[in-house]
């Protein structure tokens, strides 16, 4: 059997953050808004894998309430939640990402993003790509106060 799950995230970008992309730290002056340490990417593929396995979505097992996830490592979140779904016998067969942001640059750590990924849930990085697309200076993407990610993934069981 074989199911696709799509997952997505957006948070406001800030001073004082950490701008943090699929587990990697990319230089910048803001970072996400978030409870967790706000990583739209990994938030974007917990909830793909998740709707994938039909197991849930992301603020079920991890609620934005509880102060147990604050500033959370979101890699933990969704290597604690992989766990779950191979356990219902599911395996990640592909997950293709966008990520949409203005700034900074996104091609230059892409590698690094997807190798992150990769090692996070125990899995080739041929497996994983990840995109990005700016807004064209358009809204709050375009004109650098917000950061949004998408993601797909194909389970299989």
């Amino acid at each position: 059997m074989y199911r696709i799950g799509l997952g997505t995230d957006l948070h406001r970008l800030v001073k004082g953050r950490k701008l943090i992309i699929g587990g990697i730290t990319i230089p910048f002056n803001k970072g996400e808004l978030a409870h967790s340490d706000g990583d739209v990417l990994l938030h974007a593929i917990t909830d793909a894998i998740l709707g994938a396995s039909g197991l849930g979505d992301i603020g079920s097992f991890f609620p934005p309430e509880d102060k147990q996830w604050k500033n959370a490592d979101s890699a933990f979140l969704l290597k604690s939640i992989y766990e779950k779904v191979k356990a219902a016998g599911w395996r990640i067969e592909n997950i293709d990402c966008v990520i949409q942001l203005e700034q900074p640059k996104f091609l230059p750590y892409r590698e690094a993003v997807i190798k992150s990924i990769a090692n996070i849930l125990d899995i080739q990085a041929e497996q994983i790509f990840v995109k990005a697309k700016t807004a064209e200076k358009l809204e709050s993407i375009g004109k650098s106060r917000a950061v949004t990610a998408q993601a797909v993934c194909l389970l299989s069981k």
